[in-house]
């Protein structure tokens, strides 16, 4: 029963990433000239959302790899 739930959550992190990157490189991709030349004051509103993406995407990689690791400290030696 905790080997499923621990499979479950870790899947559901290895989901996130995909989400998370996927949504990172819509940012990227919705990104004008106009941002990238605009030097005023602090990051432009599309660099915030890559920035946000990208720290959520290495939330979600860590988690996941936590996961992982719980999972082979407690399942791998059976």
């Amino acid at each position: 029963m905790g080997k499923a739930i621990l499979i479950i959550l870790l899947l559901l992190a290895m989901g996130g990433v995909v989400f998370m990157l996927v949504r990172g490189i819509v940012a990227f991709l919705k990104t004008t000239e106009e941002d990238l030349k605009s030097g005023g004051t602090g990051p432009s509103e599309s660099s915030l959302r890559q920035n946000k993406a990208m720290m959520g995407r290495v939330t979600m990689q860590a988690a996941a790899i936590l996961l992982l690791a719980l999972l082979m400290l407690v399942f791998g030696s059976r």
